[in-house]
């Protein structure tokens, strides 16, 4: 059900999320769910349900070995991070019609604060600009009863000042990819 949720789970990630003690565990639970399972290596194996595994947990997405799946393991890491919240929900529209949109890559609330999820993994900075300001519209415009607490990840410490720079004034926080390891 894990993968069902969140698409692509790295091995660590499974074993953090179910609490198996060690590595040796969690392989060799992997092996016996192979059947319903592929997996690539990415670093360490990073698994996905098979047709098999789809058909079992009742599951729509069909999903393949991708370069993208480097996006859903690092929001995973924000997922587990923040302790697997129930509220989570992946790639959601906020909207005000006609005046501004954006799609976050997750929401979910903890103590009744709204937490936006944003995952920079290939991203143009550029891009990462125009998604901030369309928070700020939205913020601007009462959408939120609270100010949201805006959650990145992103792969290098450059990286980090960069959207820090580009964040002022919104309650940010911003995590790199080695914050996990």
């Amino acid at each position: 059900m894990s993968l069902k949720k969140l698409s692509y789970l790295s091995r660590s990630q499974i074993q953090v999320m179910h609490d198996l003690k060690s590595t040796r565990t969690a392989n060799h639970i992997l092996k016996e769910m192979e059947p319903y399972l592929s997996h690539f290596r990415d670093g360490e194996n990073i698994y996905y349900l098979n047709k098999e595994g789809r058909e079992r947990v009742n599951a729509k997405k069909v999903l393949k070995k991708t370069v993208q799946a480097r996006h859903y393991i690092m929001r995973n890491s924000i997922y587990i991070a923040f302790g697997c919240p129930s509220t989570w929900k992946n790639e959601m529209k906020l909207e005000v019609p006609n005046k501004v949109k954006v799609i976050s890559d997750a929401l979910f609330m903890k103590n009744k604060v709204r937490h936006i999820v944003e995952v920079d993994h290939t991203q143009k900075m550029s891009k990462n600009r125009d998604k901030v300001e369309r928070y700020r519209k939205l913020i601007e415009l009462g959408v939120f009863d609270k100010q949201p607490k805006v959650i990145w990840i992103t792969t290098t410490e450059l990286r980090r000042k960069q959207l820090t720079d580009l964040c002022q004034g919104l309650d940010v926080q911003i995590f790199t990819v080695n914050d996990f390891h």
